[in-house]
């Protein structure tokens, strides 16, 4: 029984930064880069690397604009991250209610 509920545990948010990003992206329809970054208290190499893994898993999309002259990077929940990032919670769920 335990063993089924671990299997269903999504290993794309094992990591608590992955974990923390994707929360904050299930509650605000995007947030800046140094939004994600002040927030999450992540170096910028550390919040890009997560970003990265939870964009080629499908799980967030990114757009890059221009605000005046400066870049602005704004990262948003795709809806397959959001499936995604609820069957997750609902596993942890089960999980802790079956200890």
């Amino acid at each position: 029984m335990i063993k089924d509920l671990l299997s269903q545990f999504n290993k794309a948010f094992e990591s608590k930064a992955r974990l923390n990003i994707m929360s904050v992206l299930m509650v605000n329809d995007s947030m800046s880069f140094n939004g994600l970054k002040e927030l999450l208290g992540l170096t910028d190499g550390n919040l890009a690397a997560h970003l990265r893994a939870l964009e080629e898993a499908g799980y967030v999309a990114v757009q890059k604009q221009f605000v005046g002259r400066k870049p602005n990077t704004t990262y948003s929940a795709t809806d397959a991250g959001r499936q995604a990032f609820s069957e997750h919670l609902n596993a942890l769920e089960e999980f802790i209610k079956n200890l």
